[in-house]
């Protein structure tokens, strides 16, 4: 496959920008979270699993900042492209454009969604499935989440929160002072430079859509998000991966595991939500470990 960065043409017309790195018979493909995020924490997969023979493709999904931008102001746009099925199926048009065929599939948050969806519906493409910082449903993740921001701030500090969102104040600068403690002690808990920017590259329509203002409270399309009926189809051998300190339940990720037929669950030492940066070694070593079982067919879990 093509070495570095190619645009893709979908067969809606609009472009994604992809990026191939690495050589080897073992592909792995990744996803990015968001909704509206980019590919940038993938960026160093390719050196990292050099030696395991890994190809790593990644893509910034429609909307995204290296990707075409559609007008989502238009309700005919937004309503045919700000949804599951959309991105869930742009996903397989990646992979039949790439040529990718048994391989492993890896999502980050959003991402990890996606790749619980994929596995549902596509999982015959599928070696091996990687859900990084993600459940199967957002009643949960709702829960705990309350929980950490309850942990972590101070009772006032919450109840102007919570007021704000009644409000839907979300630009009050107390408010989004707050965000930012709770960003950097549950997402970004090592605040890397190397992926920062002089303007933010977050597709704000799209997160808007599916997340809200922020990561600390749900009010888009991702209310309705509840795999839990389903979690146990899931066939492919599956790495559940999460950091110790996390936005996401690890009590959840706990009882996927038991759910889902053929999976391991495998937790970051002072990692956050993005624990790939957070404590790089641990992740990768969770990550080599599973795809050589996968491949010598000793995963057995």
């Amino acid at each position: 496959m093509k070495q570095g960065t190619t645009i893709l043409t979908l067969d809606n017309g609009y472009h994604l920008w992809t990026n191939t790195q690495g050589k080897g018979d073992i592909q792995l493909l990744c996803l990015h979270g968001g909704p509206g995020g980019t590919h940038e924490y993938w960026e160093n997969f390719g050196e990292k699993l050099a030696d395991l023979g890994v190809q790593v493709s990644m893509y910034d999904q429609l909307g995204s900042f290296y990707s075409d931008q559609p007008d989502y102001s238009d309700p005919e746009i937004a309503k045919k492209y700000l949804t599951y099925d959309y991105f869930l199926d742009e996903v397989e048009e990646v992979r039949q454009k790439l040529g990718l065929d048994n391989f492993y599939l890896i999502g980050q948050s959003w991402g990890g969604a996606l790749t619980m969806m994929y596995a549902l519906k596509y999982g015959q493409h599928l070696k091996g499935a990687i859900i990084s910082s993600m459940i199967d449903n957002i009643d949960e993740y709702v829960v705990h989440i309350n929980q950490v921001r309850e942990a972590a701030l101070p009772a006032d500090a919450v109840a102007f929160m919570k007021d704000c969102e009644a409000k839907g104040d979300w630009d009050n600068d107390r408010y989004q002072g707050y965000v930012d403690i709770l960003n950097k002690g549950y997402v970004d808990r090592k605040q890397p430079p190397a992926i920062s920017h002089l303007i933010s590259t977050m597709a704000t329509p799209v997160y808007n859509a599916f997340q809200g203002d922020n990561e600390f409270v749900v009010t888009g399309k991702l209310k309705e998000f509840d795999l839990r009926d389903q979690i146990q189809n899931i066939k492919v051998p599956t790495l559940l991966t999460f950091g110790e300190h996390e936005t996401m339940p690890v009590s959840s990720a706990k009882r996927m595991a038991k759910q889902i037929p053929h999976a391991r669950l495998e937790t970051t030492p002072n990692g956050g939500h993005h624990h790939m940066i957070d404590n790089a070694p641990v992740y990768f070593a969770h990550l080599e470990k599973f795809i050589k079982d996968v491949e010598s067919g000793n995963f057995n879990d």
